[in-house]
Formats: structure tokens, sequence, C-alpha cells
């Protein structure tokens, strides 16, 4: 009949024919591994089986119950089961079976005592996109002839258990598609077993081989039965982390298949593997997954300390690969400080190595040029400002001795600080224009026409302009917070009275680049509002008829975008912006049209007619001296309100032809092989991509961009430091940072109370522009920052928490627009916080309570910080932090003296 196949004569296409077990059975053995000999009863022997005894049309019938009801299952599992214990297997297939089981044991007189495992081994099993391990049977420690071929039917029955039935019924394949072989194959007694990953399935890692082992058969692990030693063991072989487990039980033989026994007292805490044994197996791991091409999820035993395989399997759901979590932050040059801050709030994860080199450059020379600008040419080196990476984020780095230079420039600060050294005129009528203009020159170019050194160069230069462009709209912020200080101050101290709202209620109502954003979205969805057929379709995310509308729609869609499309959600030019990923904006869209969003026209308005009011009515009950005072700080405040935003929102004009630039040079590294896809130019080095300009036959870049994906998310798993080196001075700035350190413990977060107001709801901790769609309405936004690009969001939000951030960064600004409490600055909220999660976000205290982890029992302390990194930040991070710091010393010596 030839329905009997040896494990040499299969391979890995035969899983028609062997199942999966069976397949890679015979793949392993044809490779020359070591797998106990064996045989597989063919998928035709179960056909045939279930033709010749007349059994199927009632199989179909009875798996064909409802899978949702449990009782209907069993009950369908049970009467397939009685139909294959009451059919015999015909002579001639029973003959070939017990013929291939005599093999196992050449002496005849030794065959009726030979122990097999008797295994399922489905068609759809053991696949890398579809692991149906475990939904059918295995029988151990079968020996002579009518134990083996009632084993051979209870795993044809066992392809319709309720569990299998059901299972099958999920994944949409129908009844009478299925069939099964059974892997016969001689055991081993073996001393220890366990299972091998190939890869780290924790975090991806392929350096890195998982083995978990036991004390006598695999079964006591496949059943949850035991403890199991824990190895991790790295590509050289060395063990890297090791639990030895308590082991209490062991599956061993009995006369009858198996048992769970005692393990022996002297073994129970005994390692089953030692370092050289584990290495030894990871070898062997090793070499499967290179036969294989892929991580392996292997099962393992071991007689005599020789290792068997009996069964290999592609691991199924694999994370991406994660590199080791920073745990040691060593600064490049012991003569310097290291400040997150500025322009760092844009960049909250580690960057992408192409931005790193190239962004270090543009940020150090227009710092050194605005410096040049306030101290002269020759006030600072060469060298002594830089915008470094320390385990992949990005830091300023002020040489130390550079500080006392910074002193000679206080008056040119405090000039800055009380806008009085032209710095909105200089960046609204000099920097912003010339900004543009370089957009717009790179933007006129047809790139398909462009060397790659000139797209190259096109890089560079709109980069270097961005930069620029940053740290001349840092020189704003120093008069926007102190003007805004100022007003608070004076109104908290002398004008506000119990009942009146904060200094920042006479600052809303006014437009800034993300409030028009908003209001043109908002009329673009109520336009579509009005257009039904349009309505449905946008909301059914355009899978219905396209409507009469839609070009129209596409049209005005357009428009917004190329308005407000290059705001950034992260500096790093390898994160999208929504010119060329506009996703995240048709969500917020769509949420417009479902009339859940508030109509930003009548928020502003209302916003500004009772900031107006306020400003009357308090203006007219304080005396003239005041009054004065008042209305001086009002005007002040007022005019530096929007701009701030109005100038960030902008930082990204180039960011969108950046981005096209850069796919441009992707292609055409894909072209010539250095690349595998054009998003994985922002994975290469600077150096590398310069080589490959000069004519340099690089060669296949891809593994070496899969270890730098991997090292990058690692890093992004860490917490940076705001300041280093950790010493004495990181404590003194600390209150300057934009984030606490970020390793508090406890249920409550402290940060900066930077919007009114307490909130009780589900968090949702958002990544990006990818997660923006998981955010329902209601929900605590919590982000490492909001940019102008997250404003959309707000509408939706209860409240938001950042793990950075500020009293005027873009999230304390459109909170109170919005009137939503905000808490910025946490450090470490996106990281402690889990999505699902009840918090308590209150403004007014700068806290954030984690429900679920709070002790009732503890008082919670009020606490509400105010960050002066705003104030100081970009250019005035060197000037105005410098001079303070050394102005307080100053003080306080002569306070001594």
């Amino acid at each position: 009949m030839n329905l009997v196949r040896q494990f040499a004569d299969i391979g890995r296409n035969d899983l028609e024919t062997a199942g999966g077990k069976g397949a890679n059975l015979g793949e392993l053995t044809g490779a020359a591994f070591p797998v106990p000999p064996g045989f597989v009863v063919i998928t035709d022997a179960y056909r045939t089986f279930v033709r010749v005894t007349g059994i199927g049309p009632a199989i179909i019938e009875a798996a064909g119950t409802d899978t949702d009801d449990p009782v209907r299952l069993q009950s369908a599992a049970e009467t397939i089961a009685g139909l294959f214990a009451r059919s015999p297997v015909p002579d001639a297939m029973a003959a070939e079976i017990l013929a291939a089981y005599r093999g196992l044991a050449p002496d005849h007189a030794q065959h009726s005592r030979a122990r097999v495992a008797v295994r399922s081994s489905a068609t759809a099993e053991d696949l890398a996109d579809a692991s149906f391990a475990g939904q059918q049977d295995t029988y151990l420690n079968i020996r002579g002839d009518d134990e083996l071929l009632d084993a051979v039917r209870r795993c044809w029955a066992s392809l319709w258990t309720a569990r299998a039935i059901g299972y099958r019924a999920r994944q949409g394949i129908a009844p009478d598609q299925v069939s099964l072989a059974v892997v016969v194959q001689q055991m081993v007694e073996s001393e220890a077993s366990g299972v091998m990953f190939t890869a780290n399935p924790t975090n991806g890692r392929r350096d890195q081989t998982v083995i978990a082992a036991a004390w006598g058969l695999g079964e006591a692990i496949v059943s949850g039965a035991v403890n199991t030693d824990d190895l991790v063991v790295d590509g050289t072989g060395r063990v890297v982390e090791r639990r030895t487990a308590d082991k209490a039980v062991q599956t061993r033989y009995v006369d009858h298949g198996t048992a769970e026994l005692p393990v022996p007292e002297d073994r129970r805490r005994l390692a089953v593997l030692d370092d050289a044994a584990a290495a030894e197996l990871a070898t062997l791991g090793s070499r499967v997954s290179a036969h294989y091409s892929a991580p392996q999820d292997i099962e393992w035993a071991r007689r005599d300390g020789e290792f068997f395989l009996v069964q290999a399997r592609p691991i199924t759901a694999l994370p991406e690969e994660t590199g080791e979590v920073p745990s040691r932050w060593e600064v490049p040059r012991a003569n310097s400080w290291y400040f997150r801050a500025s322009i760092v709030e844009q960049l909250p994860d580690p960057l992408t190595p192409l931005f790193g080199d190239l962004i270090n450059g543009a940020v150090s020379r227009s710092l050194t040029g605005i410096f040049a600008e306030l101290l002269g040419a020759e006030a600072l080196p060469p060298g002594a400002m830089t915008f470094p990476m320390i385990n992949g984020y990005a830091y300023y780095a002020y040489e130390i001795s550079a500080f006392g230079r910074v002193l000679t420039a206080l008056p040119s600060a405090m000039k800055a600080i009380t806008g009085q050294a032209g710095f909105v005129e200089r960046w609204r009528d000099d920097a912003h224009p010339a900004y543009q203009r370089i957009v717009a020159d790179w933007t006129a170019r047809d790139l398909s026409r462009l060397a790659s050194a000139d797209l190259y160069d096109g890089v560079a230069e709109l980069l270097e302009a961005g930069a620029t462009y940053y740290t001349v709209v840092q020189t704003i912020i120093p008069p926007a917070a102190s003007s805004e200080t100022a007003l608070a101050s004076f109104y908290d101290r002398v004008v506000r009275r119990e009942g009146d709202p904060p200094a920042s209620t006479l600052l809303l109502g006014y437009d800034s680049l993300p409030i028009l954003a908003e209001k043109s979205l908002y009329d673009l969805a109520s336009w579509a509002a009005e257009r039904p057929e349009l309505k449905e379709w946008l909301l059914n995310d355009q899978a219905t008829h396209e409507p009469a509308d839609a070009d129209e729609f596409r049209t005005r869609f357009h428009d917004h975008l190329a308005r407000f499309g290059h705001t950034t959600y992260n500096l790093d030019f390898a994160s999208p912006v929504p010119a060329d990923d506009p996703d995240p904006v048709l969500d917020a869209l769509r949420f417009f049209l479902t009339g859940r969003g508030t109509d930003p026209h009548r928020r502003q308005a209302d916003a500004a007619a009772r900031r107006d009011r306020l400003v009357r009515e308090i203006g007219d009950r304080l005396d003239p001296v005041r009054r004065s005072v008042f209305n001086r700080l009002v005007s002040q405040a007022q005019r530096f309100a929007p701009i701030r935003e109005d100038a960030l929102a902008d930082v990204g004009l180039a960011w969108p032809r950046l981005r096209q630039l850069l796919a441009e040079l992707g292609r055409r590294l894909v072209r010539d092989g250095v690349i595998d896809g054009t998003d994985q130019v922002y994975w290469l080095r600077d150096v590398e991509l310069k080589d490959w300009l000069s004519g340099v036959a690089l060669g296949s870049r891809t593994d070496e961009i899969a270890k730098r994906k991997a090292v990058w998310r690692g890093q992004r798993l860490a917490t940076p430091p705001q300041m280093l080196p950790d010493n004495g001075w990181a404590k003194l700035f600390a209150r300057w940072m934009p984030a606490v350190s970020g390793n508090e413990t406890g249920p409550v977060l402290r940060g900066i109370g930077a919007s009114a107001g307490s909130v009780t709801a589900q968090a949702r901790v958002l990544g990006g522009p990818a997660d923006f769609g998981q955010l329902e309405p209601g929900d605590v936004l919590v982000a490492s920052i909001t940019t102008p690009a997250w404003t959309p969001l707000f509408a939706k939000a209860s409240a938001v928490v950042t793990d950075i951030g500020g009293p005027l960064s873009h999230s304390s600004i459109v909170a109170r627009e919005y009137g939503i409490p905000a808490v910025l600055g946490t450090g470490s909220a996106t990281r402690r916080i889990r999505s699902g999660e009840r918090i308590t976000v209150d403004g007014d205290a700068g806290q954030v309570t984690l429900i679920e982890q709070a002790d009732p029992a503890t008082p919670a302390t009020a606490e509400r910080r105010r960050s002066l990194v705003p104030v100081i930040a970009g250019v005035a991070a060197a000037v105005g932090v410098g001079a303070l710091v050394f102005r307080r010393l100053r003080r306080r010596k002569a306070a001594r003296g």
C-alpha cells in the first residue's frame, strides 16, 4: 500500500504527506542531526482508513457543530472518538505499520519491547504562520503491536478533539480539507530534556538562545507540571543568564505510558545543564537555525551526555530584535556638561544613525553662530558646544570652561529675556523668510534629474537650515517665558482673589498655527458632513463606492496638508510628517465628522471673550498704579502668547522635501543592492553614504542595519538622565530641567502642573502617529512629548501627561486652550503607565496618581514645579543657565565672605 515512510525518505517539502512534525523530523534526519530513528504513517493512510471503514460522512456531520457551544463541541468529539475506537485498522495497512515498527528493533525478540512515541502530525501544524502545535495528541512509551495500532487510531481520532474542531473552525479550515499523519519514533530514555528557542522570544534577539531544562522526559515541561531551569546563552556560547529551579517532579517511564514521579532530594536544586553542556546544546540549535534559515523552537533530550532532537518548528510571533537596555551613561568628555533640553524636547527617542550623524554638526554650527553674534566671533573656541549622542540620545554638550566666558553675555541674555534684543523681529523678518526660500529652492528641483551627490547636498542644506531656524526660534522663548512668568507672579501676588482663574486664562483665545490647522480641519469636516455620501465614504475608510465629491475633497485635503502638513511628530527625519503620512490627520477629521469634537471657532471665541472680560474687570477694580503695571504685563504677555507656537510649528518646513530627497537616495541605494527598502536609508551612517557617493562598492548593509535597529529598540526602553555626569552639579541643575529624573517609585508621578484641573480616566500611552488611532474620546493622552502635529488629539483627550515638557511647551499651551489638565515633565510616564490603566491627573498639584498601585493610606504631596528651561533653552541654555548658576555661586560666596 506504501502508506509508511522512513524519516530518511522525508524532507521539509513533504508537509502534505508527512504533516508538520514528520516533515521536520525527516528534514533533520536528512541533514544528519541527532534524531532518534522513526517513520511516518502518511496522510493517505488516514484517508484510506476513513474510506475503507466508511466513517467519513459521520465525521463530517459531527464536526459541523456549533463552535461557540463547548458542550456540543465535546459531544461531537466523543462521537467521533467512538467511531475510531470501533473501527479496526485494515489488515494490509496494519501489516505495513508493524513491519516498519520491527525495523526500529531488527532483533525480532526485542521489537515487542521497543519503546516508541506516537505523535500526531497535522498538515497545518508546526508552520511559521499557523502554529497548531498541541492541538492533537501524543502517546509515549508505547510497546507492542496492539498498543502501537491503538495509539495510531487514537492519534487519528485526536484530529477531532473538541479543542481541535473549534480551533480549525476559528481558522476557517473546512472539516473535509484536513488529514493527519502519525509519527512513530524510538524513544530516548532521557536523563534530562527540555525546550530550546534559538532566538530570545522575549526580546527577539537572534544572538541569544533560551533553554528550559528539567530532569526526565519532556512531558512534564509540556504539561507545565515542573519548574524548569532557565538559561540564556549568547552567540559566543557564554551563559549570560541562569535561573536554577526547585524541580519537584519529573516524567518517567512506567509499565505502560509515563507518570510524574518525585525528583530525588539531592537533584531537585541541582542544575540540569552546566555551562559547557548549555553551550553545546546552543551550538546544536544554531546549526538547526542555519539549516532552516530561521529561528527554531526545538524539543531536545539528553541521555548519557548525548543530545537528541525530537522536534523543531519555526518560532511563531517572534518580536523584533531588541538590544540591551543601557544602564551606564558615560559621557564622551569629562570636561563638559550634558543637558537634555531645548531642541532635545523634540527628540524623545534615540536618534536614527543618519540623523544623529548629520544633526550634531548642524546644531553645533547654528549655536556657534548665534553665540558669535552675542559674544563676538572669538568668544568661544571651536568644539566648545556640540550635540553628541549618549546611548543614542541627543544631548547638548558644553565645555565647563566655556561657562566662564558666558558670564560676559549677561547683558545680552537679559535683553533677550526682557524682549529688548529684537529677537522676535529677527525671527519674523529674517530667519523665517530665509528658511522659506531655501525650502522653496529645493522644492522646485526635479529630484529624478539630480545626481546622487546633489541629493545628499540638499539633505545637508535643508537640515542645516532647519537647525539654524530652530536656534533662532529658541531666542523667542526667553521673552515669551519671562513675560508670562512676570504676569503670573504679579497676578498671583497682588491681583488674584479667591475664585479668580489662573493668569494663563488671560493669554488664551489667540490664533496660532496649530489652532489654525485645527480650525482648517474642522471646517473641512463640516463641509464633508453636509454631503451624506461623502461623509459615509470617509467614515468607512473609503471602502464604499466613491462619491461624486471625492475629487473635491482630495483637493481640499491636499490644500490643508500643503499648508500644515510639515509639522513634525518627532524632529528625527526618519519619522513621517502629516504631508507624507496623513492617516492621523484623517482620523482626526473622521472624529469631527462623528460630531463628537468641539467647534474650535466657538471654543476660541469663548476663550477670547472671557479673556477680554477678565482683563477689563480686573483693570477696573485695581488702583491706578497696579492697573498700569497689570496692563503693561498683560499686553507684553499677550503679544508673545501665540508667537512661540507659530515659530515652532514651522520648524519642520523642510522635512517633507528632506524626506523626499532621502527617499530618492534610498531608491538608488536599493538599486545598487546596498539596502533592501528605501526606509533603510535612515539607518545608514553618514560615512557609508559618503563612501557610496564616492563610488565605493559597499555591498549589502541589510544585516548591519538590522543590528542597529535592535540596538535602537533597546535604547528606546531606557530613561535617559536629564543631565550628565550624574553628580552634585546634576542635582543643582535638576530644578531647571524639563523633566524629573524618571527614577521615582511608588504610585505618584510628579511633574509640572502646566494646565489646571483634575481628571480621573483611562490612560492611553502613544508612542507616535502610528498609535494615534488608539486614543478614544475621554482617554488621558500619555506621550513622551507632544508637538504641534499632535494638536488634533487634544480634542479627544480628557487630560495630558508627558515625560518631557514645561509651562511653555506645546502640551501646556494647547491643554490650556482646550481647558484640560496637564502634568508634564514626569520623566517616565510612558514607561510606568500602562494603556487602559485608570489614573488621576492633577494639574494643580503637578502629579499623576496610578490608582491601581496607590496606597490609600499614603497622602499625596501637592507639588507644582515650574521648569525654567523654556526660559533659557537653546542659545539661552548656555547663556542663561550658565550665567544664573555662576551668579548664584557668586552670591553664596559673597554671603559667606
